[in-house]
C-alpha cells in the first residue's frame, strides 16, 4: 500500500449477500498467515462519526483455490494481531506528526 496514491478500498459480501465497503488500514503477512485491518466506510458522515474508528481484522483464507477474507476465530491470535496493528498505527501517526508543515 502506498498512501501517496490514495485510499485502498475493498468491498466484502456477507453471508446475506449484502456488500460492505472497507478502507484497508494495514496488512500483516507473517508465519501465522496474512491479515487485514479494515475500517468500514460510510456514505453518511453521521454514521462515520458514530462508528468511532472501530476497525476489523480479517484473515486471508484459501477456499477452493480462491482467496477470501474471514473473521479471525482464534481469540489469542486476534489479541496478538490487534496489539501489532495498534503498534504499527502508533508508529505511522507518530511519523506523520513529525513531518514539517510544508510536507518535506
Amino acid at each position: 500500500m502506498n498512501d501517496e496514491f490514495g485510499t485502498d478500498l475493498l468491498t466484502l459480501v456477507d453471508e446475506e449477500g449484502e456488500q460492505h465497503e472497507f478502507e484497508v488500514l494495514d496488512v500483516i503477512d507473517n508465519d501465522e498467515g496474512c491479515f487485514y485491518a479494515l475500517l468500514p466506510t460510510f456514505d453518511d458522515p453521521q454514521e462515520q462519526l458514530q462508528a468511532d474508528g472501530t476497525y476489523y481484522i480479517f484473515e486471508v483464507i484459501d477456499e477452493n483455490g480462491e482467496e477470501q477474507l474471514a473473521e479471525v476465530e482464534d481469540e489469542a491470535l486476534l489479541d496478538r494481531l490487534a496489539a501489532e496493528f495498534e503498534r504499527r498505527f502508533e508508529e505511522l501517526y507518530d511519523e506523520e506528526d513529525e513531518l514539517p508543515e510544508d510536507g518535506e
